[in-house]
C-alpha cells in the first residue's frame, strides 16, 4: 500500500483545538463541583482526561506542532496523574515496531504471556489475569494490573542506572505541581472524586486497547479496524482505526477517518479482516467472555525457553 502524504502545516490547529478542549474541560470540571455535583462535575472530568490521553498520543506521534519541545510542553502538566509522559512516548514508539507486536518480551504494550511463565502461575492469578481478557474484567482490573506491571518494569530499570527512566520521572512529579497549585487556589472538587475519575478514564481507554491486536503470523494482520463512529471514536481520535495508524503512524487523527475510507477494502485484506463495527458490537460478544487466552497462542516450545533461561523470541514472521 503507497504510504499517504504526511506533510502537515506548522501548526495542525484541530489538534491544537483538541488539547485547548482537554484544558477547559478540566477546568470546568474541577470547579465547577458545588454546581454540577458529583455527578456531572465527575463524569466531565473522566471524558476530559481521557481525551487528554488521547492528545498526548498524538504529541508523542509530531502533532500538533513540528517543535517537539512545544509539543512535549502542551502536555507537561499531568492531568491524568499515572503515568509519566516520557516513559509513554517511549513505550509506545517501542510497541510501533510491528514485527514485535504481542510479542511478551518486546512488546510493551502486548497483553499476552509467555506461555512458560503462564504454566509456573497459580490458579488465583491465571483465574485474575484470564478474566482480564474479559472485556468487563479489562475496565475494572485492567488498569490496576497494567499499572503495578509497569511500575514494576520502570522501578528495576531506575535500579539498574536506566537514568532516562529516571528523568522521565523527575519530569512527571514536576508536571504534577500545576495540577497541585491548581487544587490549592481553584478546584473546589474532592481529591478522591479526581483521583476516581482519572482512574474512570483509564478503564475508558481499555475499552480501546482491549480487542486492538491479536495473535497473527503476519505482522500487518495484527492490528484491528473498529468502524465505530460514535462518542468513543471521538475520544479516542479515531485510535479505533488502529491498522490504519499502525500503517501511517505520522498521519493525524483528523485525517485517518477519510484515508481509511477511501481504501476500506484495501485495509481490510491487508488486515485479514481483522475488524468490528462498533464498540457495541464488541461489548456483546466480549463484555463477560474471554476473547484471547493469556498465553501466547503463537509462541512454541516453552520447555526450550525455561531451560535455556532467556526470552523465547517469537517464531513468527511477517510475509
Amino acid at each position: 500500500m503507497k504510504s499517504p502524504d504526511v506533510t502537515t502545516p506548522a501548526t495542525e490547529w484541530p489538534t491544537v483545538i483538541i488539547g485547548v478542549m482537554c484544558y477547559i474541560g478540566f477546568a470546568i470540571s474541577t470547579t465547577s463541583y458545588d454546581a454540577f455535583g458529583p455527578w456531572i462535575s465527575g463524569i466531565l472530568l473522566a471524558l476530559a482526561l481521557t481525551l487528554y490521553s488521547s492528545f498526548s498520543h498524538e504529541v508523542l506521534h509530531g502533532h500538533p506542532f513540528r517543535n517537539e519541545t512545544l509539543n512535549t510542553a502542551f502536555v507537561f502538566p499531568a492531568l491524568g496523574l499515572a503515568i509519566p509522559y516520557p516513559r509513554f512516548r517511549d513505550t509506545h514508539l517501542a510497541h510501533h515496531h510491528d514485527p514485535a507486536l504481542t510479542d511478551p518480551y518486546d512488546d510493551p504494550e502486548s497483553n499476552f504471556v509467555d506461555p512458560s511463565v503462564w504454566a509456573d502461575w497459580g490458579v488465583v492469578r491465571r483465574a485474575i489475569y484470564t478474566w482480564n481478557n474479559t472485556l468487563l474484567g479489562r475496565m475494572l482490573i485492567g488498569p490496576v494490573i497494567a499499572l503495578i506491571a509497569f511500575y514494576r518494569d520502570d522501578f528495576h530499570a531506575i535500579l539498574k542506572g536506566k537514568t532516562q527512566v529516571r528523568d522521565a520521572y523527575v519530569f512527571h512529579f514536576c508536571g504534577l505541581v500545576p495540577v497541585l497549585i491548581w487544587w490549592l487556589w481553584m478546584a473546589d472538587m474532592p481529591v478522591w472524586l479526581y483521583l476516581l475519575c482519572a482512574y474512570a478514564s483509564h478503564s475508558i481507554l481499555k475499552i480501546r486497547t482491549f480487542l486492538e491486536h491479536r495473535a497473527h503470523e503476519r505482522a500487518r494482520c495484527r492490528s484491528v479496524i473498529i468502524e465505530d463512529r460514535g462518542l468513543l471514536s471521538f475520544l479516542f481520535l479515531k485510535n479505533n482505526l488502529h491498522a490504519v495508524h499502525h500503517a501511517c503512524p505520522r498521519l493525524p487523527w483528523y485525517r485517518l477517518q477519510g484515508y481509511y475510507m477511501a481504501r476500506r477494502s484495501a485495509f481490510l485484506e491487508r488486515n485479514g479482516g481483522y475488524a468490528y463495527r462498533s464498540y457495541a458490537q464488541i461489548a456483546r460478544l466480549f463484555l463477560l467472555k474471554t476473547k484471547d487466552p493469556v498465553p501466547h497462542l503463537l509462541w512454541q516450545d516453552p520447555a526450550f525457553h525455561k531451560e535455556k533461561d532467556i526470552p523465547m523470541k517469537s517464531p513468527v514472521r511477517d510475509f
